[in-house]
């Protein structure tokens, strides 16, 4: 590696607000380094990358840049005119195109490494995936030194994630990457860096990929724990010492009123950056049902303006189950977030939701939210309390669980950051008891400290989800199933994604390019055996009679004159225990039969 840095910042500061975003950062940037630059929301990661690319200047500080760097940056949305073609919107990013007789070549290779096939497409017509996939080939064809990256998965499917990957994986420039997708950063970094008022000098730097940046700040975190409480206990002994009423007579006297006023200094220091290290406090709330069956979907279709998204959809939801749903932008996957929460009607089939079922729809699109709203009657709509878990809560207090600040609480919502409209989103729900979550992209834009909290919720969650989400990580943590949808009618489920990774691959290598264009998988033929059919068939009747008879007995449990009889109370006890028993014997042959039913009934297009 070079020691010389393609880039270097030297005490630089940034501040919109009376709060700094930084202060006297001094950090440099090397050839062949991968940095994913992490940090909480608000901790200046974008302003950074902006005033690295000449975007923004700091408040003060310089930065310092190698004589002759060739840089590009791809900020977060791209203004892109959509009036040209695609070779057209990459040759107005290269310098002196028209003397290059390489230029055409360049630009067709390099929009194929993007997925595209034909240069001629209009830039008007793309999506925004396929916007952020233009982006990133124009940022590509300059080629740079040192690339910025702001966001790069924004918008892409995760099949564009994936071949996002290929590229910078092994890529011959230097990058800086924010992101907050941890699989993305553990495949593709070098190095890690945490801009956090947590760390001395406002950022912690580990060499290596993701995983090796947890370990070393858990390393850190425990350190600063044992420094805390080592100066503890020594601004202890030095206060009690003054206390005392010496007077600095000697220079030794002096020195050591002088040594405990700095350790007192010292320990306050320490305790306000850790106190910069606060997450947003996440926590969903169940109704407390028991019902097993909370949803089932039996053989539903669903076409949007004409195009068949998914059929013969069969699957059921219980308490503790998380599906994910894959596919490619546009391939359904909001459609039927929509369609279980009862917005519409399938075009086949039905859906059921138990009696008196809570649904709760978090929705990517933030159209929940009234973007001329003050902050505080989005958090608190009826006055200046919520009811949280049974409890009131003032609403100062609820906005600072949420990591909002009472000054925020007058702004309109439309002066909120992404991650900020997240928080607000989930803050919401978490109002609502629900027994099933279905949540449509929940990670946008927040933070990973805030992500991780949010998922060590939806893990306690005691209802059903269903997840829409292009974090891998948060995917396989979360997820028993993964159902896919290939957005041509048909649809596939995995154990996880590693599974839904090999069974792709094997595809991919079978087709031929030709081929992949119109694939369309024929469906399965292989069949349940009669008996296993018509027992999957009777099975939902029985468990209803058997939980009727469970809570018939539970009653009589609870009938004075019973209970008062040692004699017919253990006699109905022994009853109410068979009775849990077969239930629970019933629902364990349900799920075997739930599962063959996936693995041989479900058409995959």
């Amino acid at each position: 590696m070079s020691l010389n840095p393609l880039i270097t910042c030297r005490g630089i500061k940034k501040s919109y607000t009376t709060v700094p975003l930084f202060s006297d950062l001094s950090i440099g940037f090397f050839a062949e380094e991968r940095t994913g630059l992490i940090g909480p929301n608000g901790s200046g990661k974008s302003t950074l990358l902006k005033i690295l690319a000449g975007v923004e200047s700091p408040d003060s500080g310089e930065i310092i840049a190698r004589r002759d760097i060739r840089l590009a940056y791809l900020p977060q949305t791209e203004d892109i005119s959509g009036n040209q073609s695609l070779e057209q919107a990459m040759m107005e990013v290269i310098p002196d195109s028209r003397h290059d007789p390489d230029c055409f070549v360049q630009v067709q290779k390099t929009l194929g490494r993007m997925g595209f096939s034909n240069s001629e497409i209009q830039v008007s017509t793309l999506s925004g995936g396929w916007l952020k996939r233009l982006a990133m080939a124009r940022a590509l064809i300059q080629k740079p030194d040192l690339l910025l990256l702001d966001e790069p998965t924004n918008h892409l499917d995760l099949e564009g994630i994936l071949e996002l990957e290929k590229v910078l994986a092994n890529p011959d420039f230097a990058f800086i990457l924010v992101s907050h997708d941890r699989a993305f950063l553990e495949g593709v970094t070098n190095r890690i860096v945490e801009l956090n008022k947590l760390y001395q000098g406002g950022f912690l730097r580990v060499e290596g990929n993701y995983s090796t940046f947890l370990e070393k700040r858990e390393e850190f975190i425990r350190t600063q724990d044992r420094l805390e409480q080592a100066l503890a206990n020594k601004t202890r002994r030095e206060v009690e010492w003054l206390r005392q009423g010496v007077k600095a007579r000697t220079t030794k006297a002096r020195y050591r009123i002088n040594s405990a006023y700095a350790l007192q200094d010292e320990l306050s220091e320490v305790r306000f950056r850790k106190a910069q290290n606060r997450t947003a406090e996440i926590e969903f709330s169940g109704t407390g049902r028991k019902t097993r069956m909370l949803l089932q979907a039996e053989n539903i279709s669903c076409r949007r303006d004409r195009k068949l998204l998914f059929e013969n959809l069969r699957f059921v939801l219980s308490p503790g189950n998380c599906l994910g749903v894959l596919g490619q932008n546009g391939a359904g996957k909001s459609s039927l977030l929509s369609l279980l929460a009862g917005e519409f009607e399938p075009e086949q089939g039905e859906v059921r939701w138990a009696e008196g079922l809570r649904v709760v729809l978090f929705d990517q699109r933030r159209e929940q939210l009234d973007q001329n709203q003050t902050l505080k009657e989005a958090l608190c709509p009826n006055g200046d309390q919520v009811v949280f878990q049974g409890r009131a809560l003032h609403v100062v207090s609820w906005a600072k669980k949420m990591l909002f600040t009472p000054d925020q609480l007058p702004l309109p919502v439309s002066r909120l950051s992404g991650g900020e409209q997240s928080r607000l989103l989930i803050a919401r729900l978490m109002l609502k008891p629900a027994d099933v979550l279905l949540l449509d992209e929940p990670t946008n834009d927040i933070d990973i400290p805030a992500l991780e909290i949010l998922e060590q919720s939806l893990i306690e969650f005691p209802g059903a989800i269903v997840l829409i989400s292009h974090d891998r990580m948060f995917l396989d943590t979360l997820c028993q199933n993964l159902l896919y949808l290939d957005g041509q009618g048909g649809s596939e489920f995995f154990a996880d994604y590693a599974q839904y990774i090999q069974a792709r691959t094997l595809e991919e290598k079978a087709e031929t390019p030709a081929r992949k264009t119109t694939r369309k998988r024929p469906a399965r033929t292989k069949k349940m055996s009669y008996k296993d059919q018509r027992e999957y068939e009777r099975i939902e009747e029985e468990i209803e009679a058997a939980e009727l008879e469970a809570g018939r007995l539970r009653e009589r449990l609870y009938d004075p004159g019973i209970m008062s009889n040692a004699a017919e109370l253990a006699k109905l006890s022994a009853e109410l225990e068979k009775a849990d028993a077969k239930v629970a014997r019933l629902y364990q042959r349900w799920e075997e039969l739930e599962e063959l039913s996936k693995q041989y009934s479900i058409q995959s297009g």
